[in-house]
């Protein structure tokens, strides 16, 4: 990994890869003393999802979820050159953590339901899947900016949910997650 980025003829020292995705790379950087996520769009292939042009997609989406009032990180930077974002650093375990740890993230279905309906409103979905959603001071904050146009299939009571406890679909993703991380260790 490299150890630097330039986004906006900005440098950002990175620490460490957060996720890898469907649209790209995120790493936890720093500028200036300052903590945020710059994001490196890929163009690996993906068999049950597909792109047109990821970085315009990625505002577009950011719009739209901030229009719909989904809490996400702000979008600090966007490089269309180098398809790089730079979006505000959301301290804390994902959702995805939690339900491995404690088996549920019952107590967050609240608020996950009210960005759902706040979604469903606006004609969109959100990625429901857990890794995509980070725990700061007991709030749910969506860091993907990934949205759809609104399918019931594709709501949280029709799939995310599947994700939000330790359900056999959870655990199936947890072993096939485990496996493809001793493959690369």
């Amino acid at each position: 990994m490299e150890n630097t980025l330039s986004v906006c003829e900005k440098q950002y020292r990175l620490f460490r890869l957060l996720g890898h995705g469907k649209g790209g790379y995120s790493y936890l950087a720093e500028n200036n003393g300052s903590l945020v996520v710059v994001k490196q769009i890929h163009h690996e292939p993906c068999d049950y999802y597909s792109f047109g042009n990821k970085i315009e997609a990625e505002l577009r989406d950011y719009g739209l979820l901030k229009n719909a009032g989904i809490r996400i990180p702000e979008m600090l930077a966007v490089d269309i050159g180098t398809e790089r974002i730079v979006k505000e650093y959301v301290e804390g375990e994902t959702v995805f953590e939690l339900v491995r740890k404690s088996g549920t993230a019952e107590k967050l279905l609240p608020q996950i339901r009210e960005m759902a309906a706040a979604a469903k409103n606006a004609g969109l979905n959100i990625d429901y899947f857990p890794t995509n959603f980070v725990i700061c001071n007991d709030v749910i904050w969506y860091v993907d900016y990934e949205c759809n146009p609104y399918m019931e299939q594709w709501d949280f009571e029709h799939w995310g949910i599947r994700y939000w406890s330790r359900t056999p679909e959870f655990n199936a993703y947890l072993e096939q997650y485990a496996a493809s991380d001793a493959e690369t260790d």
